[in-house]
């Protein structure tokens, strides 16, 4: 399968901050399939990038101490062509900045940011890492969801910082959500999670993986010691599920109809 194309203000890559690398990497590379590599410890701190069939699919790094108190977490990229005016316009919009653009040696700029709904969000200008090589194929990111407890502001602020192109999928009081494009063609999906998400949990991004069979992979990954948060479930979209890793890392899994 070809590259995927990445536009600017779309999903480019992701990553896992983790409390114990070696199990994620074992966790992870018999659940998907994923084989590493370790980038160099003095330029890129141990920064791990995963790979499924040779193509890259996502990163791995080990939390340090100032991390501790923090939740292992999957985080989503979108591409910028700037990182520097991307983090301009997010606190012009109501969002915050986390960590500021910093240069990743030969390899691009990347930031965090926190939205104007509260959710964290990570922005990547590419130089040689263009981004994640393989998607929507098993054992790679297939989906990219903002449960936003601030709906239509949510909407607004990616529209205004990221330049997204929205289309609104369903409208109704049970379900309201948006994609960043149309169709087959969208890209990633914000949802009204203000009905349903606990007031200390905040707005968040969620990456759905794809698997080829949705109870088999749950199986599997509850016996490598993941617990099933939720599902499995039918959809229009495939039989999905809610996963955490060992370490309490939360993942989706999809499996195509």
């Amino acid at each position: 399968m070809p590259a995927p194309e990445i536009t600017p203000g779309a999903p480019c890559w992701i990553d896992l901050m983790t409390s114990d690398i070696a199990q994620a990497r074992q966790f992870y590379g018999e659940l998907f399939g994923w084989e590493y590599e370790t980038g160099d410890e003095e330029k890129y701190g141990g920064y791990t990038t995963a790979r499924k069939n040779g193509k890259t699919v996502a990163g791995l790094m080990q939390k340090d101490a100032d991390q501790a108190g923090m939740p292992d977490v999957w985080s989503t990229y979108l591409r910028s062509d700037d990182a520097a005016a991307t983090a301009a316009a997010v606190t012009a919009n109501g969002g915050q900045v986390h960590m500021p653009p910093m240069d990743v040696p030969e390899q691009g700029h990347m930031a965090i940011f926190g939205d104007a709904t509260g959710a964290a969000i990570g922005v990547w200008q590419p130089r040689e890492m263009r981004g994640y090589e393989l998607v929507a194929e098993p054992g790679a990111a297939a989906w990219h969801e903002l449960h936003a407890k601030d709906y239509d502001g949510a909407v607004a602020f990616y529209q205004k910082v990221f330049g997204w192109e929205t289309d609104v999928m369903s409208d109704t009081p049970e379900f309201r959500y948006t994609t960043l494009g149309a169709g087959d063609s969208a890209k990633a999906g914000i949802m009204d999670a203000s009905g349903y998400l606990p007031a200390e949990v905040p707005s968040n991004w969620q990456i759905y993986f794809s698997v080829e069979d949705a109870d088999a992979s749950i199986g599997k990954a509850v016996s490598l010691g993941a617990t099933l948060v939720d599902g499995p479930d039918d959809s229009s979209f495939g039989r999905l599920a809610t996963l955490a890793d060992p370490t309490g890392a939360m993942f989706k899994i999809v499996a195509e109809n």
